[in-house]
């Protein structure tokens, strides 16, 4: 067969594998009982203060077979910020640092996920106060498991740090010895456990 002749079947034969790929992929629901969205940020130079968001919602697809398939698009109520302190909750969705009433949600939407040693790179699109940055995250795959009533279940750690002053959050007071009151790197660390979706 003419060489010519060939390529046109070769494409179709290229765009149907990446079909069947495609279609590989599972849908999945986050559950938020066994999920937390994290950070830490040092206070004083002397202590770190740890939070959450307790609401946020995600679409997720990956093949647990292929885990650089992982695919996110998450939405966190930025007014969920809990660190265990009412004043210091209040202060954080004010216009200082979140300004939630301006800037309701944080999203987070995957654009590339990489192998990486022992685990992958995580990279997306941040989307907070108002400006959006690339970030690259640590994620290991914990694995997939069937639980005791039929459901597939599976496990992502993420990592990594951002500065907070580059979406454009940078109140903060300088301490008599050096040093600020909040620091500028935020620390992530989420923990993320899955439950395929039925058909």
């Amino acid at each position: 067969m003419n060489i010519r002749k060939k390529l046109p079947l070769l494409a179709l034969a290229g765009i149907l594998l990446l079909g069947l790929t495609a279609a590989e992929a599972t849908t999945w629901r986050v559950d938020k009982s066994h999920s937390s969205v994290g950070f830490t940020v040092r206070h004083m130079m002397v202590s770190k203060v740890s939070g959450t968001f307790q609401k946020y919602r995600a679409d997720v697809t990956f093949d647990p077979d292929a885990p650089a398939s992982l695919r996110v698009h998450a939405v966190i109520d930025a007014a969920s910020i809990d660190t265990g302190n009412r004043k210091r909750d209040e202060h954080l969705r004010s216009a200082d640092f979140f300004d939630v009433t301006r800037f309701p949600e944080i999203t987070f939407t995957t654009t590339a996920v990489k192998p990486e040693g022992d685990h992958y790179l995580l990279t997306g699109d941040l989307a907070m106060h108002g400006v959006t940055r690339p970030v690259t995250l640590t994620l290991e795959y914990n694995g997939t498991v069937t639980d005791p009533w039929g459901n597939v279940r599976a496990g992502f750690s993420a990592a990594g740090e951002i500065d907070r002053r580059d979406w454009g959050i940078v109140w903060n007071k300088a301490l008599d010895r050096g040093g600020l009151t909040v620091s500028n790197t935020v620390k992530l660390a989420i923990e993320v456990e899955l439950v395929a979706k039925g058909d």
